[in-house]
């Protein structure tokens, strides 16, 4: 037993060592991770780019940067660093101690220390490359700059004449250039790089805006003192030519609004001495629009007059022709209404369409003095006469429609009375049928069946011998006389069915009479109903009581008398 004791000792002993061993290992490790991130940290090289800036003026801002610079670097090097080394010393003390907690401790606050240290060496990295890559693109920059000024102002003194009255504000706005690039030669002096490079980015945008200035103006200075003045030259001979022709154009108020016009590109103009290009481009494109839409407007008046001379002759016909038209239906409408009941929906209609042309008749009276008076626009006119034309064009849908509802009439009426041809027809072979069949009687209900197709045809006959005939009331009757001679056939062929089958059944079932005693009480009940002339019942009682002792015979029976048909 002691034994045993001494051996799981012995295991945990070892198990805790090993443990401890692994894990000095991982904090030695982590504390050669720190140690070499610090040595990283220390060869950046820093002082190498530092040197850099002594090449440029160590003046103004450049000194103050510096100064900067070399103070956070050397602080770093000088100070961060060697209490980093005490750091590490001591988190290596903790481990061997096995003083985990302390050690872990350290190493973060290590790890913190390097990771701001980390921090300030970008940035000041970042700012020197700033700094230096400055006054390289500066100075890159400022001679191309240099260039695109003097070909600006070669361009204005070669091509003085295109630039019109905008020439002095282009040699103002250039001379200005001419301070900038000196105040940018002053702060490059003093070592304000960064300034400097504020500078150049402003004169870039300013000679990109004068040199796409320079390059628009001509071309707007064309639109405005000659290209749009007899735009509106020609749209002025244009209007004053119709004027003399005798159209009125006073609804476009033309004078009012070229005025107006004429007025804008006077203000172009000015905008332009100030060169102020988008505006002006934009006002361009305006005016010419306008300028279209009033070709536009005038040639609707040409196209309106056209229009009426083509047009009103025709549409004075139509006009005499649908009223001509109205009279006619109104004398068939008086004729079919003593022959026929017509719906007071569809006399309003006619009423309300005759009215319509009285007033349509009276408008283009006033219309076509109108236009004989000359006093009046062209599309005013060509409007109402459109509109006159569209009202003809629906009168003219619902004579149409109307007639077709007279001559509708007298075809349902034809059609009816063909029909009860056929329906007489039929009651008479269903009759004959039933006849033929020799039925021992007929059921009561079929009785009324009968009865009710008859009337039904009596009816209709009645309906279409009254005067004037109501064909809605014909249309009525003629539906229930069909339902009921249907019905009636249905009936009589299931019935004359029934009557040979049921004679069938009970016959066929005399066989088990005398042995079943059932079946010679259901059969019995069966001739029963036959002689009542319910053969309907008679049919059910005799196959339900032969089913039970022959399942399958009623079957058997249809197939038999299936064949003897065939």
């Amino acid at each position: 037993m002691g034994f045993v004791i001494g051996g799981i000792g012995a295991v945990l002993v070892i198990g805790l060592a090993l443990l401890g061993y692994i894990k000095r290992k991982n904090f030695f490790k982590e504390i050669d991770r720190l140690e070499n991130w610090k040595v990283e940290i220390s060869d950046r090289p820093v002082h190498d780019e530092l040197a850099k800036v002594k090449q440029l003026n160590m003046t103004g801002q450049t000194e103050q940067l510096f100064e900067q610079w070399r103070t956070q670097w050397d602080e770093i090097v000088t100070v961060k660093l060697p209490e980093i080394d005490v750091m590490l010393f001591e988190a290596e003390e903790a481990i061997d101690k096995l003083h985990f907690k302390k050690a872990m401790n350290i190493q973060a606050e290590i790890a913190a220390i390097l990771e701001e240290n980390e921090m300030v060496i970008k940035k000041i990295l970042a700012e020197l490359h700033d700094l230096v890559g400055s006054e390289q693109k500066n100075r890159e920059e400022t001679e191309s700059l240099k260039g695109l000024y003097r070909e600006s102002k070669k361009a204005l003194l070669a091509h003085r004449h295109t630039f019109g009255h905008t020439v002095d504000a282009f040699e103002q706005q250039l001379d200005e250039m001419i301070k900038t690039f000196q105040l940018f030669e002053e702060k490059t002096e003093n070592g304000d790089y960064l300034e400097a490079r504020e500078i150049v980015l402003t004169i870039k945008d300013r000679m990109q805006t004068i040199s796409e200035k320079m390059q628009a103006i001509p071309k707007l200075l064309i639109d405005c003192e000659s290209g749009l003045p007899m735009q509106i030259n020609e749209l002025k001979d244009g209007y004053r030519e119709m004027v003399e022709q005798g159209y009125q154009l006073g609804h476009l108020e033309f004078e009012e609004e070229v005025n107006r016009l004429e007025q804008q590109i006077t203000s172009f103009l000015a905008q332009l001495g100030q060169t102020e290009v988008k505006a002006v481009e934009e006002g361009i494109e305006a005016v010419k629009d306008r300028i279209d839409q009033f070709y536009e407007l005038l040639e609707k008046e040409v196209l309106a007059k056209h229009y009426i001379q083509k047009h009103k002759d025709e549409i004075k016909d139509a006009l005499a022709e649908i009223a001509e038209h109205c009279r006619l239906l109104n004398d068939e409408t008086d004729y079919v209404r003593q022959i026929y009941q017509l719906a007071e929906a569809e006399i309003e209609t006619q009423r309300k369409s005759e009215k319509q042309i009285v007033q349509l008749l009276t408008r283009y009276d006033t219309l076509e003095k109108k236009i004989d008076e000359q006093g009046y626009a062209q599309t005013q006119l060509s409007a109402e006469l459109t509109e006159i034309k569209e009202m003809i064009d629906e009168i003219v849908k619902e004579q149409e429609s109307y007639q077709e509802s007279l001559q509708t009439l007298r075809k349902d009426e034809l059609a009816a009375r063909d029909k009860v041809k056929e329906l007489k027809k039929k009651m008479g072979e269903t009759i004959r049928m039933v006849s033929k069949s020799k039925i021992p009687g007929l059921p009561k209900e079929y009785e009324y069946l009968l009865d009710d197709a008859e009337e039904s045809i009596d009816t209709l006959m009645d309906k279409l011998a009254e005067k004037p005939l109501d064909m809605n009331a014909v249309q009525h009757f003629l539906e229930g006389a069909e339902h009921a001679v249907e019905t009636l056939d249905h009936n009589t062929n299931e019935m004359i069915e029934n009557v040979r089958l049921a004679e069938k059944v009970i016959q066929y079932g005399n066989r088990y009479k005398s042995k079943y005693p059932s079946v010679a009480e259901g059969l019995y009940e069966a001739e029963i109903a036959f002689r009542e002339f319910d053969y309907k019942t008679a049919l059910e009682q005799a196959a339900t009581t032969i089913e039970k002792v022959e399942p399958g015979a009623l079957k058997k029976i249809e197939e038999m008398m299936t064949e003897k048909i065939l």
